[in-house]
């Protein structure tokens, strides 16, 4: 958030995150850059579906974040609320199918469902979440973004990068 206030100063920037320290790293590297277009916010979103303020927002991102999420649902359809009516969501979250058969031959397989089940399902179970995990996968995503209210789901690729999808949703 920190480099993207920094390129573009004419922009308003807002980070939000659960953790408290994440947030108050980012403020500190935030005020050492000088940067004033942008903002941080520790907050638990599990219900942002009802905390959203309509239209704020033109371009929302998460990395890698929504199969973390308590509810992952409430999540998507308060962004999908915060979103501008023109506006467009940018999810990164990791390649893989739905159906665990056809991850088999996935080059990073055994290390992210090792992730997945270590890390990622214990973040959201631990707030009484589903417990998705990173291995949630395509078929299920566009599900969620759809389910959110976004009308428009393309799915990206970059030739570099084998381990991520990158969803660029409309509403």
């Amino acid at each position: 958030m920190n480099l993207l206030a920094t390129w573009f100063p004419n922009s308003r920037f807002v980070g939000i995150d659960l953790s408290e320290e994440a947030i108050k790293f980012a403020r500190v590297e935030a005020e050492e850059r000088g940067n004033k277009n942008v903002s941080f916010i520790a907050r638990d979103l599990s219900r942002f579906d009802h905390q959203a303020q309509p239209g704020t927002f033109d371009f929302i991102t998460t990395f890698d974040a929504v199969h973390d999420q308590a509810s992952p649902r409430n999540v998507l359809r308060g962004i999908r609320i915060s979103l501008a009516d023109d506006g467009v969501y940018l999810a990164q979250d990791i390649k893989a199918s739905s159906d665990v058969q056809h991850n088999r031959g996935h080059p990073l397989g055994p290390l992210l469902y090792t992730i997945s089940c270590l890390h990622c399902m214990t973040v959201s179970l631990a707030q009484g979440g589903d417990g998705l995990g990173a291995m949630w996968g395509k078929e299920m995503a566009v599900q969620y973004f759809q389910e959110a209210g976004f009308g428009s789901v393309q799915i990206h690729e970059l030739a570099h990068d084998i381990q991520n999808y990158y969803y660029v949703c409309r509403p």
